[in-house]
């Protein structure tokens, strides 16, 4: 399954919300360097699936703050 997602890095904590055009915005703790953001991404995206950070993988967008995530 693949997601579209909006990521707020150095937020204050890390949440999974919905959004009204069906996307997530995913907001992590990290800052956005050295790729610590995207590695905080797929660890509260596999926490709020149910799924090991293994199965999440960013397939377009990683440099970005627009991501296309799939589950698997």
């Amino acid at each position: 399954m693949k997601l579209s997602v909006l990521v707020k890095p150095n937020s204050r904590k890390n949440a999974v919300k919905a959004r009204q055009d069906g996307s997530l915005m995913v907001y992590v703790s990290a800052p956005p360097i050295e790729g610590r953001a995207n590695e905080k991404l797929i660890e509260v995206l596999a926490k709020h699936f149910g799924k090991r950070k293994m199965d999440v993988v960013i397939v377009s967008g990683a440099r970005g703050k627009h991501k296309i995530i799939e589950l698997r």
